[in-house]
């Protein structure tokens, strides 16, 4: 086998090294690898790293990266459930400074409402919105506590 690159993937061909996939991590006189996936190709997160010299590459053979084969129905579920976990922070988060959440959620229903029922231009409405908008991602990103 020829030199690897960073971020190139392989598998052992000998019982030398535990099975699996690895990827690139360090290149040099020897090659930092990352075990990435198991033997049937899945992603793993192992933490386990190995380190060949240049001379024992040939125990191993180009593989398909693991990260590109997940299902279909797993990564949109692993996304919902992303999506779940985000916004119960940011509702934490709201939740934790009620001030500043509640004033910020104010400009923001003025700003959504602000041209059809009050004295306020649609130009002046949108600023407001938009300051409000800003103003919650800011409490609800958790900016206040840094």
């Amino acid at each position: 086998m020829q030199s690897l690159s960073m971020r190139d993937h392989v598998r052992p061909t000998d019982g030398d090294y535990p099975g699996g996939i690895y990827r690139a991590v360090g290149t040099g006189d020897a090659v930092t690898l990352l075990r990435v996936g198991d033997a049937d190709g899945r992603r793993v997160n192992t933490g386990e790293i190995v380190t060949v010299e240049e001379s024992d590459l040939e125990a191993f053979e180009p593989a398909d990266n693991p990260d590109g084969n997940r299902p279909l129905g797993a990564t949109v579920a692993s996304s919902l459930e992303m999506l779940y976990w985000r916004l119960r922070a940011f509702e934490q988060q709201l939740v934790a400074h009620l001030i500043p959440a509640t004033a910020v959620g104010a400009l923001v229903a003025v700003g959504y409402v602000g041209d059809s029922i009050g004295p306020l231009s649609g130009s002046v409405a949108s600023v407001v919105l938009l300051i409000g908008a800003v103003g919650l991602a800011f409490v609800g990103g958790g900016y206040l506590d840094r």
